[in-house]
């Protein structure tokens, strides 16, 4: 991992819309927008989709088949990970995802020949965090969970 990685890992405890994370899920969906519709609407307003309150996850039900909206945002956030993942180490992180139409299902991150992050999915139709914190800490965590590996087998990664 480089310098730069390091150093930006150690600095996470500031303002969570300046983290890699976030700011690569940002501009991930601002590159959705090919007619400029939402150029001067402000960050949050982006990422609203991405908060669900306690009271909103209550009125989801348990079982669900998730949207094409809801699949969209998880891939989108995935994306960010292997975007934040590929600006602090200087390597490309392309990310996998299957899912089921019942929403459940897996995500993984390859850097080279290494599998540097796998998660299992569960109930993806409820897919969302109470607060900008919450979503940027959940991001960054998948982050450094990913640098560990990375740092971890640097020959792999770099195959």
């Amino acid at each position: 991992m480089s310098e730069k990685a390091a150093i930006g890992i150690a600095d996470m405890q500031v303002d969570p819309m300046r983290t890699p994370f976030l700011r690569s899920l940002i501009s991930r969906i601002r590159a959705e927008d090919s007619f400029g519709v939402w150029e001067n609407k402000p960050d949050l307003w982006l990422l609203r989709d991405y908060l669900v309150s306690r009271e909103e996850r209550r009125a989801i039900p348990l079982i669900g088949d998730p949207d094409p909206d809801i699949l969209s945002r998880v891939e989108h956030f995935y994306q960010a990970v292997g975007l934040a993942i590929e600006q602090m180490s200087g390597l490309m992180a392309s990310p996998m995802m299957k899912m089921s139409h019942e929403g459940f299902g897996r995500v993984i991150l390859t850097t080279g020949r290494l599998v540097v992050f796998s998660k299992t999915l569960r109930d993806v139709h409820r897919f969302g965090f109470e607060n900008i914190e919450t979503l940027a800490d959940e991001g960054m965590k998948s982050v450094r969970m990913a640098l560990d590996v990375i740092n971890e087998y640097p020959d792999v990664a770099n195959a």
